[in-house]
């Protein structure tokens, strides 16, 4: 399907396109967007909002008890202040390394992840001796934050065609003469051996499926197994069957549940009342005027029902297909000047296996060339957030603005020789969203 950037270099045939096709339903209301019925959303959502215990198989390194602990303004799936900590070194030739960091008095060392775990279960009474807390050695200089996401709307951006994020990257470079050039990273599909796909969630892009970002969360946010990430991060002071997570009398497990939870979610909705003000109208002029939209785009659009994507693992439903939604991201990675310099760990985020599968269109170079890149930030929900890119370290949308140099800095300049009232109107624009 087509997209829809809101700029004089794309066919007018493509708007007529867009503007005939519905919109995505919107909405904080816990409602479904259709994919599944009401009383199978509330289910999904109780299931991502349960705490989980230790005899459940949380820990034995973890962040959070939940989804819902991370991903809950102002409703299940939303995002939050929370952020999770990743640290590392520049090795031989400046390339990225993964810290080594020693646990259990130094008799483990947990490697191939630059997730540091916040919080473990011992020592505890069933193991008072055990000390497995992960602390950051002085060795690792790399040091950064990542607040978590939304999740909302989801369902759409994974049913937005590979293709649609290729092309875009190339419009983009195109038409800003090589200044903007947002690139693609393909990335393993857990479920689907061998299968790749456009990468989309998380802040560096590292999965195109919810059901492989589900998995990932629940290992290694939450320390739980599963039947795609079956390995503990470490085996100390662990006692639970592998994998944790099993699955119900329905077939389903609950990356299975979370997923669907996922893509069964509305998109977030805009301020209904500022949005249509003058003022906010002159900003979304100009939010396009000065170049914001370049990254920040409008509108995508889903495949047609029936489409296989992840690997043809997933079959697009009717309520999630040929719709149009407004994320105001491109989901591609560019370097803005605020890159954390970490490379992510394949092993981490994939399974200890990954190496023993043959990936398809997967470059290990292209994985390198990432540190200092992020993915763009969908602003739509933006006005839900008090902190902002993606270490939540501005707490201003000026800030964030102001921020951005790199690909964004000529941009960041246009924005700046605004006059008051006209970046008055800009933010008031973006606080619609």
């Amino acid at each position: 399907m087509k997209l829809l950037l809101g700029v004089p270099a794309l066919a007018v045939a493509v708007y007529v396109f867009a503007a005939t096709l519905p919109e995505a339903p919107t909405g904080f209301d816990n409602k479904t967007n259709g994919m599944v019925d009401d009383a199978t959303h509330a289910a999904d959502q109780e299931r991502f909002d349960e705490v989980e215990g230790v005899t459940e198989g949380l820990g034995p390194l973890y962040n959070a008890q939940s989804c819902r602990e991370c991903h809950q303004n102002p409703t299940s799936g939303g995002a939050s202040q929370i952020s999770e900590l990743r640290v590392g070194h520049r090795g031989p030739g400046g390339k990225f390394q993964n810290p080594e960091i020693s646990i259990a008095r130094g008799t483990e060392i947990i490697k191939a992840r630059s997730l540091v775990n916040d919080r473990a279960i011992c020592p505890n009474s069933a193991f008072p001796s055990a000390e497995i807390q992960e602390r950051v050695p002085d060795s690792e200089k790399i040091r950064t934050f990542r607040v978590s996401v939304s999740l909302l709307g989801d369902g759409f951006v994974e049913a937005v065609p590979d293709q649609t994020f290729v092309d875009l990257a190339r419009e983009q470079c195109q038409n800003s003469h090589h200044k903007i050039c947002g690139q693609v990273l393909y990335v393993p599909i857990v479920e689907a051996p061998g299968q790749t796909g456009v990468g989309r969630f998380g802040w560096k892009d590292q999965h195109a499926s919810l059901l492989s970002f589900s998995a990932d969360a629940y290992l290694n946010e939450m320390g739980v197994t599963s039947r795609l990430q079956p390995d503990e991060v470490t085996a100390l002071c662990n006692t639970a069957p592998e994998p944790n997570d099993k699955t119900d009398a329905d077939g389903l497990s609950d990356v299975d549940r979370f997923a669907r939870f996922m893509r069964a979610t509305e998109a977030p909705p805009r301020d209904a009342q500022l949005a249509v003000t003058p003022k906010a109208r002159q900003g979304a002029e100009l939010f396009n005027k000065v170049g914001c939209d370049q990254c920040h785009v409008q509108t995508l659009t889903t495949a047609p029902a029936g489409t296989q994507v992840n690997g043809g693992t997933v079959t697009i439903s009717a309520a999630l297909a040929e719709k149009q939604f407004h994320p105001y991201g491109d989901f591609l990675l560019h370097d803005v000047g605020t890159g954390d310099g970490v490379v992510q760990s394949m092993t981490e985020h994939y399974g200890k296996r990954m190496y023993q599968i043959s990936w398809k269109n997967l470059s290990i170079r292209d994985y390198e060339s990432t540190a200092n890149k992020m993915r763009t930030a969908p602003l739509w929900g933006v006005r839900m957030r008090s902190r902002l890119m993606h270490d939540g370290a501005s707490v201003t949308l000026l800030e964030a603005i102001l921020r951005h140099r790199g690909e964004a800095a000529r941009v960041t300049r246009k924005f700046e020789r605004l006059k008051s009232s006209e970046k008055e109107a800009l933010l008031e624009f973006l606080r619609s969203l």
